[in-house]
């Protein structure tokens, strides 16, 4: 294995760290800004939003720059949205600092892929995309709590110093380290929309934008849950959270382990039942921690047990057309995140946050039934809906 992939599984975990990296001081945003929760709520939607929306766009627009330097480029105008986002003084400010960082943290993401890819032999390439996945999903899953950790010992925005100065290491590290690549013809977006027309693959990656908005409804505020709920103060909330980054870690590779013995169609379905119960019980347990946090590691490595089976899915159901459907499935994890937190934040201001566990529960029950169509569709009426 190239060990270049790994400088570039860095800069897509730098990128991913910023987009939930203010998800558990949304309380100490809005106070500083003079907002709502479920507007300082809204700074995570709108960088899921126009990272979801940008990468298939931008990775078109740029196709004839050379990879390296659109790299570097890109890096610097994450690192311009980072610091932006450090002196905002207003509400507004950040809010243009995380569209910023979004669109030029979606094409990293999706440039560290495609280069990733092609600096290795072709028996390595999928053990290369799956190692910036690793870098992807880590920063999802590890951002809250270092940005939880640094927000209560030097304020919410010392997180954004953080990676910018992480992303200045990074661009030393793409100077120095990877050699000139030439870029490769892009498919135009409106190809790459077209590999949606089959249900079978469109209900797939309407499954994963389902899952993400259930779990992001009640995860995205889960620091106003904790504090509500249980009554928990800062530091206990960073502990809360950093169990919750161990077990999601955790739960990437078993859910591998478990669609290794089931098979990726059962494990979608085992997977996403359970997710469903545990993140429905989580407001009936909250009168025992112990107990809560016994219910919260199920749902932790449930919430990323799934990536595995689902990735592999995918690729099965569209073996032509995978690595359209790699870059679009990011794209629908991203759509999710938006929506997860545009309803959580609906509910937390039209009702409370104790009720976003539920709501969010009903949409990854419309994900277990997207996922039951699309396993039940099969070949033939694929290569039916094909040739009509």
């Amino acid at each position: 294995m190239n060990k270049k992939v790994y400088m570039l599984a860095v800069v897509s975990f730098v990128v991913g760290t910023v987009e939930l990296i203010i998800g558990g001081t949304l309380d100490l945003v809005a106070n500083d800004l003079g907002v709502s929760i479920g507007q300082a709520g809204l700074l995570i939607t709108i960088f899921s939003l126009v990272f979801a929306i940008a990468s298939p766009i931008l990775l078109t627009m740029t196709a004839n720059i050379e990879r390296k330097k659109l790299t570097l480029i890109s890096l610097f105008v994450f690192f311009i949205g980072n610091l932006l986002a450090f002196w905002s003084p207003t509400y507004s400010v950040i809010l243009i600092a995380r569209i910023i960082s979004a669109a030029s943290g979606s094409l990293l993401v999706v440039l560290g892929i495609t280069i990733a890819s092609s600096i290795v032999q072709k028996e390595f390439q999928a053990r290369a995309i799956g190692i910036i996945y690793m870098g992807i999903s880590g920063s999802l899953v590890l951002g809250v709590p270092i940005g939880l950790t640094l927000s209560n010992a030097f304020g919410w925005r010392s997180p954004f110093l953080l990676v910018a100065v992480l992303t200045v290491a990074s661009m030393i590290g793409v100077t120095f380290l990877l050699e000139k690549i030439e870029p490769k013809p892009a498919l135009p977006v409106k190809q790459q929309i077209r590999t949606l027309k089959n249900s079978k693959v469109f209900s797939a990656q309407l499954t994963s934008f389902l899952f993400l908005t259930g779990h992001l409804t009640l995860y995205a505020y889960l620091t106003p849950f904790l504090k509500t709920t249980l009554g928990l103060n800062g530091t206990w909330v960073s502990i809360v959270y950093f169990i919750f980054g161990v077990a999601a870690v955790s739960g990437g590779g078993i859910g591998g382990l478990i669609s290794d013995k089931w098979g990726r169609e059962r494990s979608i379905l085992a997977i996403i039942g359970s997710f469903a119960a545990a993140i429905f019980l989580i407001p009936f347990v909250t009168f025992s921690f112990p107990l809560f946090l016994i219910v919260m590691v199920v749902w932790s490595m449930l919430s990323w047990a799934i990536t595995p089976a689902q990735q592999s899915y995918l690729i099965a159901a569209a073996p032509e057309t995978s690595d359209i459907q790699q870059s679009l499935n990011n794209s629908a994890l991203h759509f999710g995140i938006a929506m997860g937190s545009t309803v959580g934040a609906i509910v937390i201001e039209q009702s409370s946050v104790i009720h976003n566990a539920s709501i969010g529960g009903l949409f990854v029950l419309l994900a277990l039934g997207t996922a039951y169509f699309s396993i039940t569709r099969t070949q033939e009426s694929l290569a039916a809906e094909n040739a009509g």
